[in-house]
């Protein structure tokens, strides 16, 4: 890393027309999360004093997305969508004051790696271009690279046939000093064939004014940019394929690699156990030597060391598992820490609760949380023991090594040690069951 201050700043301004989508482009989930949180999460990997994201088309739900993604970054709005220049032109006053490097990433090109920002942020040139070797350079711009560094940039649409063939493309990605950015943006102009301010002229214009430019590479795969369903897809494929590796290459076990999805911040520790069809949401972090059996979403939770999970379990936002925890096939847990040691065997909804370590939770017991209005808490405590189909009235606690009867309704605290049954008394008709299915059976065959 560079050892000057840096400032990002992320385009996000496009429509995208052709994701034929009325969602703003970099909206798209990739790995669980928009597309531009790819971009946010590698800022972040250079310390930046400032992140600044330029929104434009659907900009207020690209600056609550931002928000809730990256709190601390600044959004400006490019009106007009005028070019890449025209788009950074339009951080000039929060970017007032700063002295540093400044590096233009770009919302919708989500795979540049952390490596790959080091080597731009900490180059000597006064302008630095990332670049890449295209196997099919298609309708990229061109570098026209010299002894002398990089001379200028060329749009595929402004390219004679000679500069087609060079196979250095550009990837839009530049940084530079944030005085010479200053200086350079307001003298661009859009004499070319789009009518559009190119940030790629301020090549051209840092070498009139005798600065160096030049070129950092790295692979085609980090440049991938997406604009339709089909790019959004393959991107998909390669973050899974990557994310795949990358666990297995730190230790983690996963039983059917192909089965399982991850989302860009999620957190194995090595000897974890993942089975086949798990797919991880944002926010899900598993200790060392846990395991999650086949079928289960897992999304904001935390699963500590010991703990199983499913099969066919659902963990929501503000679930948190201790050591040793059992969660069976089944179960759904929202907003809920389980202690140490706790038994959630099967068929079971547990929200808004608090489980005290060792517990055991019968099969088909419920937290009723909700009262169509507000949420309310269960509390319960250690070594309790929660009789199946136990519906818990919320606001309610249960106390230590409490004990809940079979089918009951619990509306009252239950003191430490005691029994609560709360049905209704079961009375014994005689012959009655025998003669009431007699009757219908009749019933059935007359009609």
């Amino acid at each position: 890393m560079a050892d000057s201050a840096i400032a990002v700043v992320v385009l996000a301004a496009g429509q995208g027309s052709r994701m034929q989508s009325d969602l703003p482009k970099v909206l798209h989930r990739l790995g669980g999360v928009p597309m531009i949180g790819h971009a946010l999460a590698a800022a972040r990997s250079l310390e930046p004093e400032q992140v600044i994201v330029v929104a434009g088309h659907g900009a207020q739900a690209v600056g609550k997305a931002v928000a809730r993604l990256d709190p601390d970054a600044a959004i400006v709005l490019q009106s007009e969508q005028l070019g890449t220049g025209h788009a950074v032109r339009q951080t000039l006053t929060e970017l007032e004051g700063f002295e540093g490097k400044v590096i233009v990433l770009y919302g919708d090109t989500p795979f540049i790696g952390e490596d790959t920002l080091a080597a731009l942020s900490g180059h000597p040139a006064d302008v630095v271009v990332l670049g890449f070797e295209a196997e099919e350079p298609g309708r990229y711009g061109r570098l026209v690279v010299t002894d002398r560094g990089l001379e200028r940039i060329v749009e595929f649409k402004d390219a004679d046939a000679a500069t087609r063939r060079i196979a250095l493309c550009n990837s839009g990605v530049m940084a530079l000093e944030a005085g010479l950015l200053r200086q350079l943006i307001v003298r661009l102009g859009n004499d070319n064939a789009a009518g559009e301010y190119y940030l790629t002229d301020l090549v051209a214009l840092a070498r009139t004014e005798g600065r160096r430019a030049d070129v950092v590479t790295c692979d085609e795969e980090e440049t991938l940019g997406i604009n339709t369903r089909a790019e959004l897809a393959a991107a998909e494929a390669a973050f899974q394929a990557r994310a795949r590796r990358d666990a297995l290459e730190n230790g983690v076990t996963l039983i059917d690699p192909g089965t399982v999805w991850f989302s860009l911040d999620t957190a194995i520790g090595r000897d974890a156990i993942i089975g086949p069809n798990v797919v991880f949401g944002p926010g899900v972090t598993v200790e060392s030597g846990a395991e999650i059996l086949p079928f289960c979403h897992l999304e904001g939770c935390h699963i500590s060391s010991g703990a199983t999970v499913g099969p066919f379990a659902r963990l929501r936002p503000g679930a948190e598992l201790g050591g040793d925890v059992h969660v069976g096939n089944f179960v759904e847990i929202k907003n809920s820490v389980l202690d140490e040691g706790v038994k959630v065997g099967h068929l079971t909804y547990l929200g808004d609760a608090h489980i005290g370590e060792h517990s055991n939770i019968g099969a088909g017991t419920v937290t009723c949380n909700y009262d169509g209005v507000m949420k309310h808490r269960t509390e319960i405590g250690a070594r309790a023991f929660i009789g199946s189909d136990t519906m818990l009235v919320a606001p309610v606690r249960v106390g230590h090594e409490a004990v809940t009867g079979s089918g009951s309704v619990i509306t009252r605290d239950v003191p430490d040690g005691d029994l609560a049954i709360g049905r209704a008394r079961q009375e014994n008709k005689a012959r009655l069951g025998l003669r009431l299915m007699q009757a219908l059976r009749l019933k059935k065959d007359k009609g």
